[in-house]
């Protein structure tokens, strides 16, 4: 009998209880009640965490709702995101503590290159780089920077440096194309661009400056360009326009200090441009005091994070999770974190388990594909490391799968320790929805994101906008304010209305397709608009993907749609096979085989390619677009609006290495 693709039967719902360590291990329904209550009073509740901060003048009012969706937190209160990331802790007994382990990516018998930042080193160094966009730019707040940097402390430092003077800083993923960068400045209006002569990726020099060369060549607003020395190449500089961080601070004392600007809590912090299915991107817009607010639970709360740990997420500050998981958060915490330039596997797959051990790494945030990738590279890569340090993980980016759950919480997480999968998005500006050992830990189950934070209140809800019963598939809304959320699109208010507040009055739309299970734990089933419509059913591709990975041969698995004239949609599927497994007919027919067992009949397939690799951005999300364009048979189009992180050449050159690799499976 199939399934209804509505009512979709969870096949993973066994409770996994971790080692307790100082967590308390609560049941669902214990939580749930101290939830509602959070939820019941949120105004109260977020006004609590806030007071957890230092704030230079209070604020008047906790949530100004008066222009809906136009929140605003936290009315009146002053602070800085600067002072409270650094300043706090080099005036206090942390000011000799690691702040951040940054390594880079070459390599030679071990890491070339590994620099430690103290508290009070990041202290210094920010105030020099604020002084010099204040007195030798003439920055001030109001005022907008670029900041198209590779993965060096640098790039925190800017941030943190603009965020002293309350200049409203966008930081452009440093793989964009010089289009990209074009499009964001003019938005933003930057007066100034910090960028590096080059940066390292996989054994090679990515030219960052000669991509901001040509991206400046339309971009009228920017006067001025600050460049980093980490390559050691020449590069172009324009003169009167262009000069080097190093010969600008070198007259710069070591002690300069910087008042940092007592910001309103609703000011703007920074914009960050998130792709959009169509069109251009839309710049998402945060607030400092909300912002802050929301990190500062989720560091506590959903990483627990200690002063003895050594946290590092591995993701790039160029999208959401290194702005709020590698920059402001854990620094607002005091934390020792490490920061890695490169690719998690060069120049071996055992690069980031060696990172681990190298740095006794305590809590682990990464992304679903990236387990996902250690899955097939195979247990070995792990074992040849002790990473036995790591108390404590999460993965961040998309849903993952709950045989990739299963597989790292026995080979890194020693079948015993917390390991949650967080929710959350650009626009949410920190997680929402995730297990959270640092108060109540519920009992974990492979595959799912958990229940909501306390004082978020989500739901799953149907066309109509209501609650749908447990098991049925709808859409994933936010229905009350939250601090973090954004205070708009950047220059188009009305979009930000449309898109995200428009079909369901009164609740914010995620976007993403999710179910709630008989204890309100919330499975997100991957974006709404990542649905195929097979004979008038409709199915999210990430379901598909869950169903192949069932079967023991499979690594990874992309699916996508293709036209067909009598169901209107196929699936096709991208399957990566683990080593030992031969890629025939009987395998495709076993695989298909699987998935209808475990998903129903509905499920067509077209076809099957089994592939050596699938097209990724840097942090391991696969490029969908590329795949579809494959599968289509399609030119790949215009790619300056591709997913967020993808690097431009790296997409052509996916996108050709896919097809190619199909094509000769085909012959």
């Amino acid at each position: 009998m199939s399934k209804s693709t509505d009512e979709i039967s969870l096949p993973f719902q066994e409770k996994v209880l971790p080692e307790v360590l100082r967590h308390r291990v609560v049941s669902v329904g214990e939580y749930m009640e101290l939830h509602k209550k959070t939820t019941e009073n949120y105004r109260e509740f977020w006004e609590s965490v806030a007071k957890d901060l230092e704030w230079y003048r209070p604020w008047d009012k906790t949530l100004d709702d008066s222009n809906p969706p136009f929140y605003k937190w936290f009315v009146g209160g002053q602070l800085n995101a600067s002072h409270l990331a650094v300043d706090r802790h080099a005036n206090s007994w942390r000011r000799n503590k690691v702040a951040i382990i940054w390594e880079g990516e070459p390599w030679e018998n071990g890491p070339k290159e590994v620099r430690k930042l103290t508290y009070l080193d990041l202290f210094r160094e920010v105030n020099r780089v604020a002084y010099v966009l204040k007195e030798v730019y003439g920055l001030k707040k109001g005022d907008a920077i670029g900041i198209y940097l590779p993965m060096i402390p640098e790039l925190p430092i800017f941030m943190l440096a603009a965020a002293r003077l309350g200049v409203t800083f966008t930081v452009v993923f440093s793989g964009f194309s010089s289009q990209a960068i074009t499009d964001r400045m003019n938005d933003a209006e930057a007066k100034l661009v910090v960028t590096a002569d080059g940066g390292w990726r996989r054994g090679k020099i990515v030219p960052l400056k000669e991509v901001v060369d040509k991206a400046l060549e339309n971009s009228p607003t920017v006067k001025h360009v600050l460049v980093v020395r980490r390559a050691g190449i020449k590069v172009n500089m324009v003169e009167g326009r262009d000069k080097y961080l190093d010969e600008v601070l070198s007259s710069v004392p070591l002690n300069v200090y910087v008042e940092p600007e007592r910001v309103k809590s609703e000011d703007p912090l920074y914009i960050l441009y998130t792709s959009g299915t169509t069109g251009k991107p839309k710049g998402i817009v945060h607030d400092t005091g909300g912002y802050l607010t929301l990190l500062h639970y989720t560091m506590n709360q959903v990483f627990d994070i200690r002063d003895t740990d050594v946290y590092w997420c591995a993701a790039d500050i160029g999208w959401v999770t290194g702005h709020s998981y590698i920059v402001f958060g854990p620094l607002m915490e005091g934390a020792t974190e490490v920061m890695y330039e490169g690719a998690l596997d060069y120049p071996e797959p055992d690069r980031w388990t060696s990172i681990i051990e190298r740095y006794q790494v305590s809590v682990l945030y990464i992304s679903p594909t990236a387990i996902r990738s250690f899955m097939k590279q195979g247990e070995k890569w792990i074992t040849k490391h002790d990473v036995g340090s790591v108390r404590l993980m999460h993965s961040v980016g998309e849903p993952i799968n709950p045989e990739a759950w299963r597989w790292f919480h026995k080979h890194v997480g020693r079948s015993k320790i917390p390991f949650g999968s967080t929710w959350w998005m650009t626009e949410t500006g920190g997680i929402l929805i995730s297990i959270t050992p640092g108060g109540l830990l519920v009992p974990m189950k492979p595959g799912t994101n958990g229940p909501p934070i306390p004082g978020v209140s989500a739901e799953v809800v149907g066309e109509d906008g209501k609650p749908l019963p447990e098991e049925q598939k709808g859409y994933l809304v936010i229905t009350k304010p939250w601090p973090g959320m954004p205070l708009t699109i950047h220059k188009d208010p009305e979009r930000y209305v449309k898109v995200y507040w428009s079909k369901f009055p009164g609740m914010f739309l995620a976007g993403d397709y999710a179910i709630k299970d008989r204890d309100d734990y919330f499975w997100i089933l991957g974006r709404a608009d990542e649905v195929l419509k097979i004979a008038g059913h409709r199915i999210g591709t990430y379901e598909l993907e869950s169903a192949l990975i069932q079967h023991p041969a499979v690594a990874e698995a992309a699916v996508v749609g293709v036209p067909d004239q009598l169901r209107g949609e196929l699936a096709e599927a991208f399957v990566i096979l683990k080593v030992g497994y031969n890629p025939d007919q009987k395998l495709k027919e076993e695989l298909m085989k699987t998935v209808r067992e475990n998903y129903g009949p509905i499920a067509v397939f077209k076809d099957i390619h089994f592939v050596s690799k699938l097209p990724k951005t840097r942090s391991g999300k696969i490029m969908r677009r590329v795949v579809k364009a494959v599968a289509t048979g399609s030119p790949i189009g215009d790619v300056t609006t591709l997913e967020d992180e993808a690097a431009v050449e790296e997409v052509k050159k996916a996108y050709h290495e896919l097809s190619e690799e199909v094509n000769r499976g085909k012959g």
